[in-house]
């Protein structure tokens, strides 16, 4: 069986992807089985995982990336369904924005740290 091959032109979905990466890791045990298979670990308290998953991420109209704390180690992943040459950039200013978020709730409660 062989795939004829047409001049014609056919539509890329990108977006029925949108969201199905979050709907799937939203919930912990699956998330830190997720980690766990990717960094060769066997973590089992989901209480020691927070979901750190940020809502108006930058350059990101897809919601499609989880981010997460577990055992000091900030991890962030993110489906891609395309090839993206400037995810370094974009995986910086999401760790940026989680910093920033972790060091204001940081002054926030506890407002003699800084």
């Amino acid at each position: 069986m062989y795939m004829e091959i047409t001049d014609e032109i056919v539509p890329v979905y990108k977006s029925y992807k949108d969201r199905v990466f979050r709907l799937l890791f939203k919930d912990k045990k699956r998330l830190l089985e997720l980690y766990n298979a990717l960094n060769d670990t066997s973590y089992t308290d989901e209480n020691a995982l927070e979901i750190t998953t940020l809502d108006n991420a930058i350059f990101m109209s897809m919601k499609n990336d989880v981010s997460f704390i577990v055992d000091s180690d900030m991890c962030l992943y993110e489906h891609q369904s395309t090839y993206c040459p400037n995810m370094p950039l974009r995986g910086f200013l999401y760790f940026a924005d989680l910093i920033y978020s972790e060091v204001i709730g940081c002054i926030y409660w506890w407002p003699g740290l800084y």
